[in-house]
């Protein structure tokens, strides 16, 4: 009928249409309202960002080298900070020049996506921490993975599952992991963990996505290797970012890789966007090379250590003793469980609906958001020292009045 509008009826891909809103996204709707503290975000601290030392980078930049800032470049990432970045990773045990190559990406998020990409068909088991970042699960279940999750426990990934499922997966067999103060949960894999993860690796011929967005925000503890450190078989992949050491908006990422992988990955990042922006990859270039990192990284740790602290003295001082939680000893989060029976998501609605105080429920990173879960992720980076203890003091009592 003329003037009324027929709506169309959209067929998607097989690859998107079973893919939904991140739950996060929907909590982080609530936090546009000023009043609301957010414990949800994954943000680094304001304070953090070296924003005189990129105003003045940028302006050089722009005034001395605009049209490199401003022209195409090369795929693979700006020479200068690959070569920089091998030679950390080196350092670090991370980068074998006979075996792997590096390739700068638009965020870790990127690097992780374009790993799953060049390795996986559909039906391929793509093997996860539970719980695990979500970012990371969205992009696996677009590419029609088998993924599977193995529950933590302390150190680490449960081993005798994780043989398990890779004594029986099909196909490609991929292990997703994040060691360092891991999201959501701010636990840390141990040594023994590691190894054990490699071993199993070697032995079923899988392949091991490291992701390390968070290694140099330690403030407790001693370092442990990377499982890159271990790899004498060329079986892993190491992603590593800028987001939380320098600024997430510049999006510059990247990957240690075997050369084959990097190849490849070098090939769908080609189809993907070209290159990675070359402007902020110029500012981290400059800023590895010319800024006291040493002073950058005990400042990012005092921050983050003073923060966190702050939040777990009033969690012990205000929450019902009935709910644990992590103490990390690095990172951005807090993984909080209710004990069992409780309506955790009921907890979180209420907190946010009720009393402005938005956390993310726990569901949002299990391998599927039907898996039962107790547990909620408080991020104690982004909000302010006087949020964290009016917030802790509002959902403490909640958890009180909930269970005591």
């Amino acid at each position: 009928m003329k003037g009324v509008a027929l709506k169309m009826n959209y067929k998607f891909s097989e690859k998107v249409s079973g893919l939904q809103a991140s739950a996060i996204r929907e909590i982080l709707k609530f936090t546009a309202d000023p009043e609301v503290i957010s414990f949800a975000a994954g943000n680094p601290a304001p304070e953090a960002f070296p924003t005189e030392e990129v105003g003045r980078i940028s302006a050089d930049i722009l005034k001395n080298d605009p049209i490199l800032a401003l022209q195409y470049n090369i795929s693979e990432g700006y020479l200068p900070l690959r070569d920089t970045l091998k030679e950390r990773m080196a350092a670090k045990g991370c980068f074998n020049k006979d075996n792997d190559d590096l390739i700068i990406t638009s965020g870790a998020q990127q690097a992780i996506e374009l790993a799953c990409k060049v390795l996986c068909n559909e039906g391929d088991t793509l093997i996860a921490e539970a719980p695990s970042f979500i970012g990371s699960l969205n992009a696996f279940r677009s590419y029609n993975v088998n993924l599977v999750g193995v529950e933590q426990e302390e150190g680490g990934m449960k081993l005798d599952v994780l043989e398990d499922v890779l004594k029986n997966a099909a196909g490609q067999k991929v292990i997703y992991v994040i060691p360092n103060f891991q999201n959501p949960t701010g636990s840390t894999m141990s040594l023994e963990k590691r190894k054990g993860i490699y071993e199993l690796a070697c032995k079923y011929n899988g392949i091991i996505i490291e992701d390390n967005p968070y290694g140099d925000l330690r403030f407790a503890g001693e370092n442990v290797p990377t499982i890159k450190s271990m790899d004498t078989e060329n079986r892993v992949i190491y992603v590593g970012s800028f987001s939380k050491i320098l600024a997430p908006g510049l999006r510059v990422g990247y990957a240690c890789a075997p050369k084959d992988i990097f190849q490849k990955m070098v090939v769908c990042k080609q189809v993907s966007d070209v290159h990675t922006s070359i402007w902020p990859q110029l500012i981290c270039y400059r800023f590895l090379t010319e800024c006291d990192l040493d002073e950058h990284f005990k400042n990012l740790r005092l921050i983050y250590k003073k923060k966190c602290g702050l939040m777990l003295e009033n969690m012990d001082k205000y929450f019902s003793k009935k709910v644990t939680y992590t103490r990390p000893e690095g990172g951005l989060f807090i993984w909080a469980t209710l004990p069992e029976g409780s309506d955790m998501m009921g907890f979180c609605t209420k907190a946010v609906k009720d009393y402005k105080i938005a956390v993310v429920p726990g569901t949002a990173f299990m391998i599927n958001e039907s898996d039962k879960t107790n547990s909620f992720r408080l991020n104690f980076s982004t909000p302010t020292d006087e949020q964290i203890v009016k917030g802790i003091e509002i959902l403490g009592g909640m958890t009180k009045d909930m269970l005591d």
